[in-house]
């Protein structure tokens, strides 16, 4: 029987997707989980949750599905511990170093592969199935027929997304926010850059748009066939959405899991009726109805992406037009009706035609486009000139546009799913020393392969060629629809595509390996084995349960996150011996990680590159006849749309090249110029390797997070928290008057929508 599972941003939505007949939750809690901006679960709520879904038969998973650095894994692993001793259902997880932690020390906690892993194909799903993971969280880019061949070809329970928003970029391989200022995807602070609006250069004209912000996934008409090829799982995204919509969605989905065998037009329709109160983005359902692979990448692009649809969504209110420190009373009240601690302005709004009541659900777009929250609007005041003012999170200026996105009168009571006492759960992570790691002693001559110097990546045979200039230790070739014919139809024995010996060279596979994909990539994948090609940087993991024990000698490309020791020793378990720096790691971290100059030998860094910022498994839509693009501040980018797929650049590359010479003496003596994904000039290799050599910075480049690391989400709620502290303190000191209270009549109903029921005052006869 397919499990419904629905998401736990807060207690509300908790209590929301129980009583709406979810079979399980899953939720995060304060540190290690992909929404760290949800207000996610206190210790003692966690707590008392497992025991009260315990009791009633349902499940509860915990999101630990984010990358730790080296210097987080004593805590990551006092964290697993205190998990093991309470007992959630499930563990849903990125880092091979949580799974590699599990496996010495926690192997009762059940594990499922987060979708942030990457995982497209019954290939990487079995390898993780011999690892001991019991589930794998697939890559929403999938259609019904791939899922239909996983499900035959693997061992794995398959959990798919069914409705909530998307991701633009193939699962897992998002560096855009983490460029633009430390805040990983893989870190769980995603920033949702993409979403935001961009300036392309068209046609010899400038033209705005929100060009790659994906419509929200709704697959409750495909719920019945995903069913019947045996579908273990559906997800609901939306562990930072409101109860109500939690709710409804839960509802509509069960609603068609439990009639659909009846009636399956009957259902689907009662269904969609339930999803008509969600203001959230116009649906798609992506991948689904596509004859073939093919047919997908020319056309996916165009059934989601809508450059005029704003990257946020909702009923539009109006502007934010006067804003005002909230009172004393008014912060007792906000704190009294809500279950988290947050600090308030009182704003009025213009330019709509609805006023939010109490109850009713909100999200605030900054004006300059940086941010975005949603909020339940929990307070109204009317001032002595009629003036309506309504409680907002601070942070947000005038001119900030609001957006409905549900009104009181659609959400429901629920009955409390957590223990009105909580005083008697107590149990927090403890001071456990985690056990030092060591990795595998290199054997003699076991790095023969990789030898110390200069590596070069190219993405065609041509600058393979050209960058034999520079006389390279090795060039490293990247597999790509070019090359690959080249590999298959211009090499031979009589004339080799290079110079430099078939066992000279790397070819780096793709992140990115569906289903749909796998057998013919087991054929280019023979022939070049055939062929004498025997060194890979392998990205996926379905390409390390093909090539380990094959004779081959594998990198971890930058896409196999190794950034802790155990996420190494993970993959030494897999036949992997060297590694490449991911590319938002940073100095300090890759220090710790490799601590002595043998391990260090085991690393190819990259001092520069242009790294694809996001990928996407389709071409852009022919309206989109534009290479370069900005956004607000002006900072460049370029989109380059291939049979491969979409690939989204920083015009300004990535460089350290000024840090050659201090990488040599710390012992990273394997260093790699990255130029796939671009074409390289003939200057391009000496202007660099002059750089190099005079350890200058290349100019308009960034070092991405190599200086200054990854955002503290953590450290910085901290430092906010207590700046709100004394801000309120200051605010109440110097206040003289309370403000205006009462409330004002209603301007009308949000298009789409019913009226929200008038309630009569009183107790219940």
């Amino acid at each position: 029987m397919t499990e419904l599972l629905a998401p736990a941003g807060n207690v509300e939505a908790l209590d929301a997707a129980i009583g709406e007949g979810a079979d399980a939750v899953y939720l995060g809690l304060k540190s290690f989980n992909a929404r760290m901006r949800s207000s996610n679960f206190s210790w003692r709520e966690f707590e008392g949750a497992v025991k009260s879904l315990h009791r009633m038969g349902k499940k509860i998973y915990v999101t630990v599905n984010t990358v730790a650095e080296e210097k987080e894994t004593e805590r990551l692993y006092r964290f697993l511990n205190y998990l093991n001793n309470i007992g959630p259902d499930g563990l849903i997880v990125q880092d091979f170093g949580v799974i590699r932690m599990c496996q010495e020390f926690f192997p009762k906690l059940e594990l499922h592969a987060s979708t942030q892993m990457n995982v497209e194909s019954a290939e990487a799903a079995n390898l993780l199935v011999k690892e001991g993971l019991k589930r794998v969280v697939l890559a929403r880019e999938l259609g019904l027929e791939e899922l239909r061949s996983v499900k035959e070809r693997s061992k794995a329970e398959l959990e798919v997304f069914v409705h909530g928003a998307l991701c633009v970029s193939e699962s897992g391989l998002c560096l855009f926010s983490s460029f633009l200022g430390g805040k990983s995807a893989n870190r769980g602070e995603c920033t949702q850059a993409c979403r935001r609006l961009y300036t392309a250069e068209s046609r010899g004209s400038e033209e705005t748009g929100y060009y790659f912000s994906p419509c929200d996934l709704q697959l409750i008409e495909q719920v019945p066939d995903l069913m019947k090829i045996g579908i273990d799982s559906f997800k609901i995204e939306g562990r930072m959405k409101s109860a109500e919509y939690v709710g409804a969605v839960t509802a509509a989905y069960r609603y068609v899991m439990d009639h659909w065998e009846n009636d399956r037009k009957g259902a689907v329709a009662e269904g969609k009726r339930i999803l008509s109160t969600d203001f959230a983005r116009s649906k798609t359902n992506y991948w689904y109805g596509f004859k073939d692979v093919r047919e997908g990448v020319e056309a996916a692009g165009a059934k989601i992406l809508n450059p005029k649809q704003a990257g946020g969504t909702g009923i539009y209110l109006g502007k934010l037009n006067l804003i005002r420190n909230a009172t004393r009373e008014e912060h007792e009240e906000e704190a009294a009706a809500s279950t988290k601690e947050i600090q308030i302005k009182m704003a009025t709004l213009h330019g709509g035609s609805y006023d939010p009541d109490p109850g009713d659900s909100i999200r605030i777009h900054s004006k300059d486009d940086t941010g975005r929250v949603s909020h339940k609007v929990r307070l109204v005041k009317t001032d002595e000139k009629g003036r309506r003012w309504i409680d907002i999170p601070a942070g947000f200026q005038v001119g900030d546009e609001v957006y409905l996105l549900q009104t009181k009168s659609m959400s429901k009571r629920y009955k409390r799913v957590l223990p009105e006492d909580l005083s008697s759960f107590r149990s927090q992570p403890g001071g456990e020393r985690l056990p030092v790691l060591d990795l595998t002693p290199l054997p003699k001559g076991g790095l023969s392969y990789f030898p110390s110097g200069l590596y070069i990546a190219v993405s065609t045979t041509q600058d393979a060629h050209l960058v034999q200039t520079a006389r390279p230790a090795r060039i490293i070739v990247e597999l790509n629809n070019e090359t690959e014919y080249d590999f298959m139809h211009k090499d031979s024995k009589e004339r080799p595509l290079f110079p430099t010996g078939r066992r000279n060279l790397f070819i780096t596979l793709d992140p990115y390996l569906p289903e749909g994909g796998m057998e013919h990539f087991k054929e280019v994948l023979s022939v070049l084995r055939e062929k004498g090609y025997v060194n890979f940087v392998v990205n996926n993991l379905a390409q390390l349960e093909l090539l380990r024990g094959q004779g081959c000698n594998l990198i971890a490309g930058p896409y196999l996150y190794s950034f802790n020791r155990w996420s190494a020793s993970f993959l030494e378990n897999q036949d992997i011996m060297a590694f490449q720096m991911p590319y938002e790691n940073n100095e300090a971290n890759l220090c710790r990680t490799f601590g002595t100059r043998e391990e260090r030998s085991r690393v190819l860094v990259p001092l520069f590159a242009y790294p694809a910022l996001f990928r996407m498994r389709f071409k852009l839509p022919e309206s989109y006849d534009f290479t370069f693009f900005s956004d607000k501040q002006g900072i460049p980018f370029k989109v380059n749309s291939t049979p491969d797929g979409s690939f989204v650049m920083p015009e300004l590359p990535f460089s350290i090249v000024e840090k050659t010479d201090q990488l040599k003496n710390a012992g990273f003596d394997r260093q790699l110029l990255d130029f796939t994904k671009t074409k390289v000039g003939k200057g391009d290799i000496k202007n660099l390797l002059n750089y190099m050599s005079r350890h200058d910075h290349v100019p308009d480049s960034s070092a991405f997070n190599w200086k200054d690391g990854f955002f503290d989400y953590e450290k910085m709620e901290a430092y906010k928290a207590a700046d709100e502290r004394k801000a309120r303190e200051a605010m109440y000191a110097s206040q003289k008057s309370p403000g205006a209270r009462g409330s004002a009549p209603r301007r009308g109903t949000p298009k789409g929508a019913k009226p929200p029921a008038r309630k009569n005052s009183g107790r219940k006869k």
